[in-house]
């Protein structure tokens, strides 16, 4: 074999073994414990669905999905932790669509399209108003005609400034010109404790945890966002029907810091995908009024970059500081 011959073998001999060992390195993830981060406290639509998701991700990975639950501004606390992780596949976090909203009232010190890897949309829904059992409203067109004769009289709880549930409340109030009072708690959990002991009047809430409760006669559901029926709950009007082009979708997805390598990005994807087609996870959309979604990280980012332009757009008309 002359010089060059053999220079091409070494050659050849060395690609093949950065080749395999590169193979051998995507295939090795996971090798530790994953934390899935929720940007809100326990008991809300995020927590429920990484809590869900999780023990199938153990099963077919063999490493532990260790939830971490990061509540407080609104859900901008957990995502910027998760912004600032290491892109290394092993910090991610589930949220849901006050990730959209919060860009239109936060100064945030990153993109919230270009300044993450989006991995999946698991479901999209919508969110519910109630009021406690003991209110005598029983409808929307009912809530409007009292909050118009009483001007101070009605609050709305949500899960944060600057989230889905703040927003939606904003444009409720935009589109009707009723006057309600804002109070935030530090995620949906509260706020579901607050509804449920009359604390706040109402709230613009993820349909996913309050279904339990309107079924059991805890609160009353006057009215849905999405711009029809849920089908969890075909006796609560929508919203729409009330007040014409009113609408709110409420979603929920995973996404990670920016720089995530594609092969961890593509085995979340597919692993996620392949999760919310089981019989069971299809079973407990239908109950909960969610419709599963999926698809490539692109759709994700679609869903978040149209969220954030109309968020903008309410948060310019109705005339909403954007803090710092």
């Amino acid at each position: 074999m002359n010089k060059i011959a053999r220079r091409c073998f070494v050659v050849f001999c060395c690609a093949s073994i950065f080749s395999v060992t590169g193979v051998k390195a995507q295939q090795k993830y996971p090798t530790k414990p994953i934390r899935l981060m929720t940007p809100f406290a326990p008991g809300g639509g995020s927590d429920i669905l990484a809590r869900l998701i999780g023990p199938q991700l153990h099963e077919a990975w063999g490493q532990s999905i260790i939830v971490d639950n990061r509540p407080g501004g609104g859900g901008t606390l957990g995502a910027g932790l998760a912004v600032a992780a290491q892109p290394d596949g092993y910090t991610l976090i589930l949220v849901s669509g006050s990730y959209g909203s919060n860009a239109a009232l936060h100064k945030l010190p990153y993109d919230s399209v270009t300044g993450i890897q989006p991995i999946i949309l698991i479901g999209e829904t919508g969110l519910v108003t109630t009021m406690h059992p003991a209110s005598p409203i029983r409808s929307i067109k009912e809530f409007i005609a009292d909050a118009r004769a009483n001007p101070s009289k009605y609050n709305y709880g949500s899960a944060g400034t600057g989230g889905l549930g703040h927003l939606a409340g904003e444009l409720f109030v935009l589109e009707t010109k009723v006057k309600l009072a804002h109070v935030p708690y530090k995620g949906s959990g509260p706020v579901m404790n607050a509804l449920l002991s009359a604390e706040v009047h109402t709230s613009f809430s993820s349909i996913v945890p309050t279904i339990p409760h309107i079924k059991s006669g805890r609160l009353r559901g006057i009215g849905v966002t999405p711009p029809k029926r849920a089908r969890a709950l075909p006796d609560v009007p929508a919203i729409g029907e009330t007040v014409p082009g009113y609408e709110v979708i409420h979603w929920y997805g995973v996404w990670g810091p920016k720089g995530l390598p594609q092969n961890i990005v593509a085995q979340w994807n597919r692993e996620v995908a392949r999760i919310l087609k089981t019989d069971a996870m299809q079973k407990w959309f239908e109950q909960e009024g969610m419709e599963p979604a999926g698809g490539p990280p692109e759709q994700f980012r679609d869903r978040i970059k149209s969220d954030v332009e109309k968020w903008q757009r309410v948060v310019r008309e109705a005339k909403i500081p954007v803090s710092g």
